[in-house]
C-alpha cells in the first residue's frame, strides 16, 4: 500500500493496524546531535492516549514507546529513528458482527472498493490509532523546532454550536489548554463543551467541532512558491488525519465576504523587523511564511462509531441494520489536539530543513 510516508527531508513512515501486534514508526532525516529519549515522547503521547476521561474512548493502552534505533548515548546519531508501540487492549470480538456490513461514515466500503478485502477489526489501517506514530514523530519535530525558537500549540475552539473566541491565539499557553479535559483554554466555554459532550454521550451519539493550531516564531521564507506551498502542505497534513473535514488558515472563509482593501494586511517597517499590522493572511503569503504567527483551523466530524442502530448494507448490497460495538470517543476534539500539533510540526520542520539547505552561500 502506497502513501505511508510523509515529508521530503524530514520523512516519517508508519506501519501497523489497530488490532494487530502494534505500530512501527521510522523517522528519517533528523539531524544528529539532538538529545532524545522516551521521556521526550511521553508528554504528547499521554495527551493522545485513550482513557484520559469520560470524554474519550475507554480503550486501555499504555502507549509506551520503544526506541529501537537512531539514538546513541542519549542523542540522535543521524540514522533512521525507529520507534515501536505494542497494542495491549484489543477487543477484536467487538467487531465480529460488522465483518460483512459497512459502517456508516467509515472507510469500510471504500477499502473494499480499492483492495477487494479489508481488515474489519476496528478499521484496520484507517484506524485513528495509527496517529500514535505521528504524535511520536511530531514530538521529535517539536523538540528540533524549539531549538530554532519555533513553538506550536493547538486547542479546541468549538464543540457543536459552542464557540470559544480567542482574541490573540499567540497568548494561549499549554497550561491553559491542559487545565480541562476538553482542551479549551477558556474555562467557562470549556464547561459548556463538557456538558454538551456528556449529553451527547448519554444519548448514544457523538458531536464534532473545530481545533485551532498556532505556530509562533516561524521565520519568513519557509515554503515553496508553487506545488509545495506551506499552506498546501499544511492542508494535506491536516486532511490526512482521521475525521478532518475542513481546513482554513488566517481569515479563512470569511474572505469571501471581504473586499481587497479590508483583507490586505498592511506592512510595517522595523523595529524589530518587517511585519504586518494584522494577520488575516495567517502567517503565509504566496504559500511562503511571512514571519507572522501561522494560524489555521480544522473542522472535525462527529465520531462515526455510535452505539445506536443505523441503516446500512452488507458487502453484497443487501439492506440491513448495524449496531457498532466497541469503545469510541463521543467527541474527537480533545484527543485530536496533539495529533494536529504533530502534523503541523512535521510540515514546518520539513520546510525549515529545506529552507536551511537552500540558504544562499556567502563568501568566507
Amino acid at each position: 500500500m502506497a502513501g505511508n510516508t510523509f515529508g521530503k527531508l524530514f520523512r516519517v513512515t508508519t506501519a501497523g493496524v489497530s488490532h494487530g501486534p502494534g505500530y512501527l514508526c521510522i523517522i528519517d532525516g533528523c539531524p544528529a546531535g539532538l538529545p532524545l529519549s522516551v521521556d521526550d515522547l511521553l508528554p504528547d503521547l499521554l495527551r493522545r492516549k485513550p482513557g484520559q476521561s469520560k470524554l474519550t474512548t475507554q480503550r486501555d493502552e499504555a502507549d509506551t514507546p520503544e526506541i529501537w534505533s537512531g539514538v546513541f548515548e542519549g542523542k540522535t546519531d543521524g540514522t533512521p529513528i525507529g520507534i515501536s508501540f505494542r497494542n495491549q487492549d484489543q477487543r477484536s470480538k467487538d467487531y465480529g458482527d460488522i465483518a460483512e456490513k459497512y459502517r456508516p461514515g467509515h472507510a469500510d466500503f471504500t477499502f473494499d472498493a480499492k483492495y477487494g478485502f479489508r481488515d474489519y477489526r476496528g478499521g484496520g489501517r484507517s484506524s485513528a490509532r495509527e496517529t500514535i506514530c505521528r504524535v511520536a514523530a511530531g514530538a521529535v519535530a517539536k523538540k528540533l523546532l524549539m531549538r530554532a525558537g519555533i513553538r506550536i500549540l493547538g486547542y479546541v475552539s468549538q464543540v457543536g454550536n459552542i464557540r470559544a473566541e480567542v482574541s490573540d491565539p499567540t497568548t494561549v499557553t499549554l497550561e491553559q489548554v491542559e487545565a480541562t479535559p476538553v482542551r479549551c483554554p477558556i474555562p467557562e466555554k470549556a464547561a459548556e463543551m463538557i456538558a454538551l459532550i456528556d449529553s451527547v454521550r448519554l444519548d448514544c451519539d457523538s458531536i464534532g467541532g473545530v481545533s485551532e493550531l498556532v505556530a509562533v516564531g516561524v521565520p519568513p521564507g519557509l515554503g515553496e512558491p508553487v506545488f509545495d506551498k506551506l499552506k498546501a502542505d499544511l492542508a494535506k497534513a491536516m486532511l490526512s488525519l482521521p475525521a478532518v473535514m475542513g481546513f482554513e488558515y488566517g481569515a479563512g472563509f470569511r474572505v469571501a465576504q471581504m473586499r481587497g482593501s479590508e483583507n490586505n494586511d498592511v506592512f510595517l517597517p522595523p523595529p524589530p523587523h518587517i511585519h504586518t499590522a494584522t494577520n488575516r493572511h495567517g502567517g503565509m503569503l504566496g504559500g511562503i511564511s511571512s514571519g507572522e504567527p501561522i494560524v489555521c483551523r480544522v473542522a472535525i466530524k462527529p465520531t462515526s462509531s455510535i452505539p445506536r442502530s443505523q441503516q446500512t448494507v452488507t458487502r453484497t448490497g443487501e439492506p440491513t441494520e448495524i449496531l457498532v460495538r466497541g469503545r469510541h470517543d463521543p467527541c474527537l476534539l480533545p484527543r485530536f489536539i496533539p495529533m494536529g500539533e504533530a502534523m503541523m510540526a512535521l510540515v514546518i520542520v520539513d520546510h525549515w530543513l529545506r529552507w536551511k539547505a537552500g540558504q544562499p552561500m556567502t563568501d568566507t
